[in-house]
């Protein structure tokens, strides 16, 4: 198993850093194509890219605008774009979904998503479907209704006040202060994230993850959530796209809405829909006690499409 690093340009001049993990001399029989969440970066997915690439299955992610060395080479770290930043995102990883298709033209190409990540993956299939075999949605989130909207107005107040680049402690707080409130006892502020708490400390000491976001990003964060939930902007993901989601019973983010997105998909006529809630599990499943149960689900849930289309791990 080999990973490699390099920065693909995007058409308004930023550089995306993409990893991919691979089997030199061996061809994929399907590509991975991961988007990481809020306040990490893609080298936290190692231990599940090559648990994939032994499998035959090539993995290849990027940092975000605003996270680990894209944010680190743009000096924006905390912030999308000046514009339009939620879909500026999206078009960047269609960007690098390209560049895969340019690479392995024949290979079926899946997507998947974290958290935010889920949600940019959410926004790519109502502009993008065609381009991929399947999604895959992990640890996502339902409509924040009222309180989105309340967000986005905060959001564009603080960005008048304070420029759209300053962090925003206080939507960070009424964003993330309630989720460690259901668990007894917790040892630190990110305990929401898994019961491993060696996953938890490397999260809390790594520079690149929990970092305050910017008021700019904010406002970008509720538009997509809005987005996402549109009904008229879901009519055009196409019907037969496979869609699995999974999350953990007991993840603050999404709780019971998953399953209100999971109805909404469906009355939108996609019934190639698969859910797995698993037990007790936080919002970061990659990262729980029971990860390889989880790289299992994904593993099998890709090589069932597969076997779909007479393609054979």
């Amino acid at each position: 198993m080999k990973s490699s690093i390099k920065w693909i340009k995007m058409d308004d001049g930023v550089e995306i850093h993409v990893k991919k993990w691979v089997e030199p001399d061996a061809q994929p029989v399907a590509i991975l194509q991961l988007a990481h969440g809020m306040a990490e970066h893609i080298d936290r997915y190692n231990g599940f890219a090559e648990h994939l690439v032994q499998n035959g299955i090539f993995v290849y992610g990027n940092d975000h605008r605003g996270h680990g060395e894209t944010g680190e080479k743009a000096g924006t770290v905390g912030f999308f774009a000046d514009e339009n930043g939620f879909d500026r995102v999206v078009d960047d990883l269609y960007g690098i979904n390209q560049s895969i298709h340019h690479e392995y033209p024949d290979i079926p190409i899946f997507l998947m998503g974290h958290s935010m990540g889920s949600f940019l993956v959410r926004r790519f299939i109502q502009k993008y479907s065609s381009s991929v075999e399947g999604v895959i949605l992990s640890g996502t989130a339902g409509s924040p209704g009222i309180a989105g909207k309340l967000g986005k107005l905060i959001a564009k107040w603080e960005s008048r006040l304070k420029g759209p680049k300053a962090p925003s402690p206080f939507l960070d707080r009424l964003s993330f202060g309630s989720f460690n409130k259901s668990i007894q006892n917790p040892n630190t502020t990110f305990d929401w994230l898994s019961r491993d708490s060696n996953e938890v400390e490397k999260y809390i000491n790594d520079p690149h993850c929990g970092f305050v976001c910017s008021s700019g990003f904010f406002y970008d964060l509720f538009d997509g959530l809005e987005k996402i939930h549109d009904s008229k902007l879901n009519q055009s993901i196409r019907k037969d796209l496979p869609i699995l989601f999974f999350s953990g019973d007991k993840d603050p983010v999404g709780g019971s809405k998953v399953v209100e997105v999971i109805k909404q998909y469906r009355e939108m006529g996609l019934l190639n829909i698969d859910s797995t809630f698993l037990k007790d599990g936080r919002h970061e499943m990659l990262n729980e006690t029971n990860k390889y149960e989880v790289y299992q689900l994904v593993l099998k849930w890709i090589t069932k499409q597969l076997n779909k289309n007479n393609i054979h791990i």
